[in-house]
Formats: C-alpha cells, sequence, structure tokens
C-alpha cells in the first residue's frame, strides 16, 4: 500500500454511506446500555456504533479493512480547532496512501460541520457527535476551566484504530499545531512495521 496512490475520499464515504443505508443500524439505546462506563484502552476492539458525518449517516465498522484516525476536537471554527483541522486535511492524502482514513469529531451538528469544512476547504470527514455516545466511548469529555467557570468539554484527542478495528494508539491532551505531522510519522512507522 505505501507508494500507491489512493484517492478515495469523498467517494469512498459516500460508498459506504450508500451500503449503511441498506441495512438496520444498531439500536442506539442498546449500544449505550452495552458500552457504559466501559474505557477503552490500547489493545481493546473498537465497538460499532452508528454516526452521522457531513457525507451523511453510516457506523464506524464500516471503515474496517483500513487504518482509522479519530480526532476529537472541541468546537468548530475556533482558532486551534481549524489549525487542527487544516492540518490533517494538508496529510490527508499522505494518510490515504497508507490505507488510512481520518475523521473529525465534536458535539456540533451536521449543519456546522457542513459550514465550517466548506469555508476551510476540509477534505477529512467530519462527525457530529451530538449525543455524546463517541465522546463517552473514548472518554474524552473532561472539566475545563473557562474564565473562571467549569464547564465539560471535549479534550483534544486522537487514536489511531487498525483495520482489524483494535485500538493501537492514543494521544490525549494534545496541542493544535504539529500533532497531525506527529500521528503521520506514527502511522507511517506502524504500516512500514506490518509490511
Amino acid at each position: 500500500m505505501v507508494g500507491k496512490q489512493i484517492n478515495f475520499s469523498r467517494e469512498f464515504h459516500q460508498e459506504i454511506i450508500i451500503k449503511t443505508q441498506n441495512q438496520k443500524i444498531c439500536n442506539k439505546k442498546n449500544t449505550k446500555n452495552n458500552q457504559a462506563n466501559k474505557l477503552l484502552s490500547n489493545g481493546h476492539l473498537i465497538p460499532n456504533l452508528p454516526i452521522k458525518t457531513i457525507f451523511g449517516s453510516t457506523n464506524l465498522h464500516k471503515y474496517k479493512t483500513h487504518n482509522l484516525i479519530v480526532f476529537f476536537y472541541p468546537k468548530d471554527n475556533t482558532p486551534g480547532c481549524t489549525i487542527e483541522c487544516e492540518d490533517f486535511t494538508k496529510l490527508h492524502n499522505k494518510f490515504l496512501k497508507l490505507n488510512t482514513q481520518v475523521i473529525g469529531v465534536s458535539r456540533d451538528n451536521i449543519k456546522s460541520h457542513d459550514k465550517f469544512a466548506k469555508k476551510f476547504n476540509l477534505s477529512i470527514n467530519l462527525v457530529a457527535d451530538e449525543t455524546q455516545d463517541l465522546c463517552l466511548l473514548f472518554d474524552v469529555i473532561k472539566e475545563k476551566n473557562m474564565y473562571g467557570k467549569m464547564v465539560k468539554g471535549i479534550e483534544r484527542s486522537t487514536f489511531f484504530i487498525n483495520s482489524n478495528f483494535v485500538l493501537e494508539k492514543s494521544w490525549r491532551g494534545v496541542k493544535a499545531k504539529g500533532h497531525a505531522e506527529q500521528v503521520l510519522q506514527y502511522v507511517g512507522s506502524y504500516v512500514n512495521n506490518q509490511l
């Protein structure tokens, strides 16, 4: 896969969505009950959850056979989040060459994600986690001090999931600038070690 040109960003996601629309998506209530209070760590199998993306509704396991980067960011159109999303977009083709898809997750809604993606010409897929199912699964909701007031928000975090849907690597509490490059270096090493 290394060095091979792969170009299946928007088309790839649209194909996944069409397939998903022809299948039953698991019952959200049962998924919440099954996943409650289970913290993921490296080596754990990632469960299949329904997700709403800027390309439509699907589920996580539609990305099987590809490695997957899932990065969580606090809010669309904020300085740090914009830097992070633009950096992952700049490196998106390099991730694809490594058979790795990239999705960004925040609690913003689809309308906000659409505007954000168009405004900054983002090529990565964005997931609207309004129900916080993914945020809770990956344990990224943390207490933050915002202007002297304690609020719950997303801790900027990234997760690398291999093509068997096992969590390989976690980065928590990261800084936006330069993080995408750090993740790409790790993925490149991982893929080269698999050859």
